[in-house]
């Protein structure tokens, strides 16, 4: 079967301090990382024996934190890029991290979800990474939150990168009713597809790929449909895939993270986005990417 495998292991810290993010206030124990190494060391072992059973996936890494400063997350990207059954493999990251070692890595099966932290790291130093990938034809989206200090530089930053790159904004659903509509079509003009991001979907009893192809996984080896739904529904290391997958109807009253609302199947988002949804790359910038190539 083709399987999508969110994994979130031990990790829970980052080299970054933003004030609205939890994870920037935790400092991992030389401990936690040992078993967040570990956990991950067991999670590739799984990876390579799915082979064996005709599985072909897509991995997507979203941990809490910033995986990339940690060596074990660089070179299970290396491995699982020219794994022939891995379709995909992705990372939510903020780019900080030097990028020699993605020289390694197979172009055409991986792809970067990088987030612009204005407050936390010099613009001329992000937009040198993003190039960075660029050049090296990996596949990739940027943006922020969209918080109101940051319009500027979210503005600058969609002036800086090339066209055909998508960059987002995600919409600050902390505060009720946060943009004026003026706001609301500022924010479009940098990202056609703000509006999607900015409301929530009526999820309950909805029918979904979470749980059913689209599998959480924590690092100890629990699955759970959604990093929302706390139901568990099995574990990686006890049960096949086959069994796992069943269709599981939303429990959750709404929905309204990307990572969540993409899977749902009465929603327009995959073909939208395609074979670069986890990345979040819409079909419209891959087409304009191929157009401005010629």
């Amino acid at each position: 079967m083709q399987a999508t495998i969110y994994y979130r292991g031990k990790l829970s810290s980052c080299n970054y301090s933003c004030p609205y993010c939890p994870f920037s206030k935790t400092v991992d124990s030389k401990e936690t990382l040992m078993q967040d190494r570990e956990q991950l060391e067991r999670f590739m072992e799984w990876v390579r024996e799915q082979q064996h059973y005709g599985h072909q996936l897509s991995i997507f890494f979203n941990p809490y934190g910033e995986a990339l400063v940690h060596s074990w997350y660089r070179e299970a990207m290396i491995e699982l890029s020219h794994m022939s059954h891995v379709n995909k493999v992705a990372v939510q990251t903020n780019l900080s991290v030097k990028l020699d070692w993605t020289a390694q890595l197979n172009p055409t099966k991986v792809s970067f979800w990088a987030t612009y932290h204005p407050e936390q790291v010099r613009e001329d130093r992000f937009v040198a990474q993003a190039m960075t990938l660029y050049q090296q034809g990996i596949v990739f989206s940027a943006g922020t939150v969209g918080l109101r200090e940051a319009f500027p530089a979210i503005h600058r930053l969609r002036a800086r990168l090339p066209e055909d790159v998508y960059v987002w904004v995600n919409a600050f659903k902390d505060r009720p009713h946060y943009y004026s509509e003026a706001e609301v079509e500022e924010l479009s003009g940098i990202d056609p597809y703000f509006r999607y991001n900015l409301q929530d979907y009526d999820s309950l009893g909805q029918s979904c790929q979470a749980g059913e192809h689209v599998f959480y996984v924590q690092g100890s080896g629990i699955v759970k449909r959604c990093y929302q739904d706390k139901r568990v529904i099995g574990h990686l290391y006890r049960h096949s895939l086959e069994k796992l997958s069943q269709d599981r109807p939303c429990q959750m009253k709404t929905c309204g993270c990307y990572i969540g609302y993409i899977h749902m199947k009465d929603q327009p988002f995959d073909s939208m986005y395609g074979s670069h949804l986890l990345e979040r790359v819409p079909q419209s910038y891959r087409t304009l990417s191929t157009a401005m190539q010629r």
